[in-house]
């Protein structure tokens, strides 16, 4: 005797498996696959960069890095639903088939964003021939190369970011020499003005700026 009867009760139990093991890789899914990596990177570089320590703190930065990756990928996962999970709860495509369609979107944005030095490095680790199309690289793949060019983008970002805050602290370190307060240290002193210049040229509008314009 068959424990399950009806084959509705085994799809849906089926749904609710793949429900669950969605929502535990979510957050893995969220930093690897998104934009979050870069984003949360060059905010974290903000915060250094200034040496504001603990301000803004990881809830505000992870936060607004969360609110950022959900606008720049709500296209991204509007087609993936439209294309795959939706088709497959209307009973219209099997699992194979909007798992596929689900994933292209995503695989689309990350080879858009992915260098190709960084894709052929795992290419050649796994012994695979150059592809031909983009449906000959496996997700498995994809992802890595795609985080370590987000991470490339994302110190490169950090890098602008940094220069002109270490300015501010080589010349408030040379006027404390010449005026022989060797003691005191250039970081107390160049604090405020680096948060001055920070406002002034209303930094966190022209970061997040140059954030969203590096996806579109």
């Amino acid at each position: 005797m068959s424990i399950i009867e009806n084959p509705g009760d085994l799809s849906t139990a089926l749904q609710i498996l793949i429900l669950l093991t969605v929502l535990t890789l979510a957050p893995a899914i969220l930093i690897l696959m998104t934009s979050f990596t870069r984003i949360v990177v060059s905010l974290s570089f903000i915060r250094n960069a200034i040496a504001t320590n603990q301000m803004p703190p990881n809830q505000v930065l992870i936060g607004l890095a969360l609110f950022l990756t959900f606008f720049i990928m709500a296209p991204v996962f509007m087609e993936a639903y439209t294309e795959g999970i939706s088709p497959y709860l209307s009973g219209e495509i099997d699992l194979d088939t909007a798992l596929t369609s689900t994933m292209e979107p995503i695989r689309e944005f990350m080879f858009t964003h992915t260098r190709e030095k960084d894709l052929a490095i795992f290419l050649e680790i796994r012994g695979e021939p150059m592809p031909e199309t983009k449906a000959d690289v496996s997700t498995l793949t994809l992802i890595p190369a795609f985080v370590i060019s987000e991470l490339k983008t994302a110190f490169q970002i950090g890098f602008m970011i940094f220069i002109p805050f270490l300015v501010i602290d080589m010349i408030v370190a040379s006027i404390l020499m010449a005026m022989g307060m060797m003691m005191l240290p250039p970081v107390m002193i160049s604090l405020p003005f680096k948060i001055l210049l920070f406002v002034l040229v209303d930094g966190w509008n022209l970061v997040v700026r140059s954030l969203l314009a590096s996806f579109f």
